[in-house]
This record gives C-alpha cells, sequence and structure tokens, in this order.
C-alpha cells in the first residue's frame, strides 16, 4: 500500500526537505503542495491524499482552521508538523481534528514512521507534546472536566447566567442584566449547577476559565 501525502507548509525550502525525504521511502508518495491553509484545502478537495502534513503558522489561513476543514468533511487525515509546542495550540489541533502532532525538530523516521501510522487510522504525538497534553489536563480540575462534558445540555439561557455568574455577578445583578425576577435567576443558576455537577459560584467561577468560555481580559462570549 502507499500512502499518499499533501505537504502543507509556507516555508518553500520546507516543502523541498520533506518531499526529498519522503520520496526515498517506497511506501511513501507526495502528492501536492499547499503554502497556506486555504491551498490545502483546495488541494485535499481534489485528491483526497490518505495523510496531511499541516504545518501550523502560515498565511491566508492557518492550519488549525485548515484541519477542521479537511476533518469535517473527511478529506484526509491530519498530521501537524510544527515548530510550536505550546500546549494551546496542541489541543487546539487535537480538538480540530487532527490525528497526529509532531516537532519539526524530530528525525526522519520517526516523521516516516508516523505519517504510516496517521494512514493506519492511528494517532501519534511526539513526546514532549503528549507531555504537555498531560500537564494541561491535570491543572484543569476533575470537577471542571466533569462539568465540561455536559455544557451541552444547558439551555441558551442557562448558558448565559454562567457566563454571568462566571463575571462573579450577584444573583440581583444577574436579574437587572437580563430583566428576570431574582427568583427566576435563582432557579437558573440551579439548574446550571445540577445539569454541570458544580458545588457553588466559586466552582462556577473556575470551570468557565479552566475551560476556556472566559479569557482573561476579554468580554465572555454571547
Amino acid at each position: 500500500m502507499t500512502v499518499s501525502v499533501l505537504l502543507a507548509d509556507d516555508e518553500r525550502l520546507i516543502r523541498a526537505g520533506l518531499r526529498a525525504t519522503l520520496e526515498t521511502t517506497p511506501d511513501i508518495r507526495v502528492v501536492a503542495e499547499g503554502e497556506n491553509g486555504a491551498e490545502a484545502i483546495d488541494r485535499a478537495r481534489e485528491l483526497r491524499p490518505d495523510v496531511v502534513l499541516m504545518d501550523i503558522r502560515m498565511p491566508v489561513m492557518d492550519g488549525i482552521a485548515a484541519t477542521a476543514a479537511i476533518a469535517d468533511e473527511g478529506l484526509g487525515r491530519v498530521l501537524v508538523l510544527t515548530t510550536f509546542e505550546s500546549d494551546d495550540l496542541v489541543l487546539d489541533a487535537l480538538g480540530a481534528g487532527a490525528s497526529g502532532y509532531l516537532l519539526k525538530r524530530c528525525p526522519p523516521e520517526e516523521l516516516i514512521e508516523a505519517i504510516r501510522v496517521v494512514a493506519a487510522g492511528d494517532a501519534v504525538l511526539a513526546s514532549s507534546v503528549a507531555a504537555a497534553v498531560v500537564r494541561r489536563l491535570r491543572r484543569v480540575p476533575r470537577f471542571a472536566q466533569a462539568a465540561s462534558a455536559r455544557i451541552g445540555e444547558l439551555t441558551p439561557r442557562e448558558h448565559e447566567i454562567l457566563l454571568l455568574v462566571a463575571q462573579s455577578l450577584s444573583n440581583t445583578e444577574i436579574a437587572a442584566r437580563c430583566s428576570l425576577s431574582e427568583g427566576t435567576v435563582k432557579t437558573h443558576v440551579k439548574h446550571v449547577f445540577a445539569k454541570l455537577g458544580l458545588r457553588d459560584r466559586a466552582q462556577a467561577v473556575v470551570f468557565a476559565y479552566e475551560t476556556g468560555l472566559v479569557v482573561p481580559g476579554e468580554p465572555p462570549a454571547a
């Protein structure tokens, strides 16, 4: 079986080096290249490669957005290859649907084996990246991890109330903001806590920040 690979990287020299490395391997064939995320999507739609080797930081459209589009349309499995190993980027890439995350400093044989693994339907992470994911998950309290799995159970109004609670607004302030009675707000807050398994307002605040519903310095999303 020959694995077809699409290269997506904005640096021509990097693409040339990757092509030269991969084409020494009989079972891997580079079928196309793209210098940004938008081109990667177009080439993937045309060719349906087995694996898209995706950089993160690119002009026009970055690798995270391109990964999400390729994964959503089922155009190929994405293996991220980048110089960046921050916790947020790793989780963003995996959340977008990437099947693997490697660093450009990895040995050629590791990259080649990772392409085979991803093409076979499995996932692969660089060891340092795997450690970063574990560290990030350990920082999120267990109650917040459990609550995040149930966030979809909230109604739009309950979601709005949660965001206001996360801003440390009182029930009276929330009632004024939402044109509701204080009793109605109390009921909504009670339902939010019950659905998410949160003990109190303090846990609600921690949950909202740890899971990214609220970002420090930015207005909460509606």
